[in-house]
């Protein structure tokens, strides 16, 4: 025990893993706002930047993919409604300066287009051409220049929202973030040996039977420090070394695996103790990264936040 302390310092607490670890509680921390919550979400909140809306506007495509699904479908059903009014407003205002309303029914008239006499029918035309149905009924004459050329008109704007919206979709559809949902990681990380030496240690699993193909995982520690030339950061990243130099930081995940970080002199953990571990403030995001072997989708990141104990009861 007394080597131990030596070798550890002597605010960390031993524990043996011979006996039951149920009765053991590791100090409460106070409960913080965190920078990554434990579904992924980022706490960061851009203001004051100027021009945001322009920037938005200038990747309108991954804008619309960004948004929420409620929103998506709103401006889904609205592009669509709007164009469909505005272009069979359109047509009947041609067929409103033709005269074509008046003569809807003669037989001898030769219309702009047939058997449009009223806006409702020219709003069938639309769709019926918009949409290739083709019913026969309603056609564009050959004495009307001015219809042939909204109809190409109709048929590359057509075509060109259809792309734009039906792509934006199935983007959004085919994003695999929910298959987060069956990656679970350990609620806290702890602080154990494994041979011989002091790691900071928490698992991962995968729930479902298809497997993760390039999965590596990856640990920031987001924290607060000063430069020696006097410059705070807030938000200042370190690099956790999970395994990078060996090659442990590529998972096989088929079962549930524990990532272990070495404390060591180059870890940031080295010169905390216990009592300074529960007063500082600061964040271990994990992030692991890998493509969907069902779907060949990818890759994609799924990050969590970690609290540490100074336990081994998460095994």
């Amino acid at each position: 025990m007394a080597a131990l302390r030596r070798k550890f310092g002597e605010d960390y607490q031993v524990v043996n893993t011979n006996r039951d670890t149920s009765t053991f509680s590791a100090p409460v921390k106070k409960k913080r706002q965190r920078f990554v919550e434990k579904n992924g979400r980022c706490n960061v909140q851009h203001g004051n930047l100027g021009g945001e809306t322009s920037r938005y506007l200038s990747d309108l495509f991954t804008t619309l993919v960004d948004l929420k699904w409620r929103w998506n479908l709103l401006i889904f059903v609205l592009t669509y409604t709007v164009a469909w009014l505005v272009m069979a407003s359109m047509w009947w205002i041609i067929a409103y300066i033709r005269g074509d309303i008046n003569h809807g029914h003669d037989s001898s008239y030769t219309p702009c287009v047939a058997n449009v006499y009223n806006f409702p029918s020219a709003f069938l035309f639309f769709i019926e051409t918009e949409a290739t149905i083709g019913y026969g009924y309603r056609y564009i004459t050959e004495k009307c220049p001015e219809g042939i050329i909204l109809f190409l008109f109709q048929s590359l704007l057509g075509s060109i929202v259809d792309a734009f919206l039906i792509g934006c979709m199935f983007i959004k559809m085919s994003q695999p973030k929910k298959r987060a949902e069956t990656l679970m990681f350990s609620q806290d990380a702890v602080i154990s040996q494994r041979d011989g030496k002091l790691c900071l240690m928490f698992r991962v699993g995968n729930l479902r039977n298809s497997h993760m193909v390039s999965a590596q995982i990856r640990c920031k520690l987001i924290k607060s420090r000063q430069t020696p030339e006097g410059e705070f950061l807030p938000l200042d990243q370190c690099e956790l070394d999970v395994g990078f130099g060996t090659g442990a930081d590529q998972l096989f995940l088929v079962s549930p695996l524990t990532i272990c970080h070495e404390i060591n002199p180059k870890s940031p953990f080295f010169d905390l103790s216990q009592r300074s571990l529960m007063n500082e403030q600061f964040e271990i995001v994990v992030i692991l990264e890998g493509i969907v072997e069902t779907t060949g989708e990818g890759p994609f990141t799924f990050s969590t936040p970690l609290t540490v104990l100074l336990s081994t009861s998460f095994f």
